[in-house]
């Protein structure tokens, strides 16, 4: 199979990702995201909201890893983010959904990809740390204009979210400070309930 047959394959087996639903609703409200369309709109807030890293970071390297995360979920489907039963197994269902999805490149690309994949799984590096704080705020603010979105319709807490977001403080802390007044808002508004009040 020549190089250019096998990166045609892996683009055409990345349609697949438009179909892959998640809870996040639209901002509109209209219907579910995909997660092709959640992956296009982190990696513009890279581009966006790049002032707001800790310390300087890769671009490039953080728009890699926000556009491949979630390619995974072609064979592994996404698991709402609050679904603890949903969570059982599905760092080993997505390696395999890596190794599959990653091996139909040429081998150069497949271990360039599947590095940035897990960079973002790991953690370790400041650029993984900023993308992952901007895939917690993506959905955080869908919540934020949906009037609370998936929050509501599964009934999430605030330390469910806070624990969710903890991702953001260390990630790109200049923002912490919005997601606590955003989290005081959202239950105000009655959009987010509160489990940390006292009777």
């Amino acid at each position: 199979m020549s190089r250019f047959t096998q990166q045609i394959q892996f683009i055409v087996e990345l349609d697949q990702l438009k179909q892959v639903l998640r809870q996040t609703r639209l901002i509109d409200d209209s219907r579910q995201e995909n997660s092709a369309e959640h992956s296009w709109q982190l990696a513009m807030m890279a581009l966006v909201f790049a002032e707001y890293a800790p310390e300087p970071v890769d671009l490039q390297r953080v728009m890699t890893m926000l556009l491949l995360h979630d390619v995974v979920e072609i064979d592994a489907g996404d698991v709402f983010c609050y679904d603890v039963a949903g969570h059982v197994g599905k760092a080993e269902r997505e390696t395999k959904a890596a190794e599959r999805l990653f091996g139909l490149l040429p081998d150069d690309l497949a271990q360039a990809f599947r590095a940035a994949w897990d960079e973002f799984e790991a953690q370790a590096t400041p650029e993984a740390q900023f993308a992952a704080a901007l895939d917690r705020i993506q959905p955080f603010l869908h919540n934020q204009y949906t009037a609370g979105g998936t929050w509501r319709n599964h009934q999430i807490t605030r330390t469910q979210v806070m624990g969710r977001m903890a991702a953001v403080e260390h990630g790109t802390p200049a923002l912490w400070p919005w997601v606590l007044e955003m989290v005081d808002k959202a239950i105000a508004a009655g959009h987010l309930s509160d489990d940390t009040a006292r009777p």
